[in-house]
């Protein structure tokens, strides 16, 4: 298993997510999540309008891929790490990616700003 071939069958994980294809899509998850199915897809902002693999990395025992997909009303990134299993790539864990909230600071104003 490489990242090329987590980059494939993660994409093809969402591609079949945005299809509707909910039966091609859990085939990629482990045993163990698909025992959850109900918490896994409750974070999926369903139905899907677009997807996509924001990135994989090698992690120290698999890959994580950060997937953003986009969904009618809002749209979510999850980090999945992925791990060979049955002799291909498959999701072991699922989380939430949680954005920082972006901080801005007010530039003081300079006298000739004030009026």
């Amino acid at each position: 298993m490489n990242e090329q071939d987590v980059r494939r069958h993660a994409q093809g994980h969402l591609d079949a997510l945005v299809a509707g294809d909910v039966e091609r899509a859990i085939q990629d998850l482990s045993r163990e999540l698909r025992s959850n199915l109900g918490e896994v897809m409750a974070v999926l902002p369903l139905p899907l309008a677009t997807a996509e693999v924001e990135s994989v990395e090698m992690t120290g025992g698999g890959y994580s891929a950060v997937l953003h997909l986009v969904g009618e009303t809002s749209d979510t990134r999850l980090e999945t790490r992925w791990k060979e299993r049955d002799g291909r790539p498959t999701i072991v864990e699922v989380s939430r990616v949680t954005e920082q909230p972006e901080v801005f600071t007010a530039e003081p104003l300079e006298p000739s700003d004030v009026r």
